[in-house]
């Protein structure tokens, strides 16, 4: 019998779940540089709000897929 190699993947084309991980990773960038930006004018209400989604939410989001 022939080995096969598990850890390679799928082969043949993109996989489109590597799409959604990079709509997830850019979604995450510009909220947080939002709240980053918001924060840096003195915000202090849309500012955690944002850096909140864009660490507990978006960021954890683009890991898991």
């Amino acid at each position: 019998m022939a080995k096969t190699d598990l850890a390679s993947g799928p082969r043949g084309g993109r996989d489109s779940g590597t799409r959604h991980s990079w709509i997830y990773w850019i979604a995450a960038t510009v909220v947080l540089l939002a709240g980053f930006a918001d924060l840096a004018r003195g915000g202090e209400t849309l500012a955690p709000i944002l850096l909140v989604i864009g660490y507990c939410v978006l960021v954890p989001l683009a890991i898991l897929r």
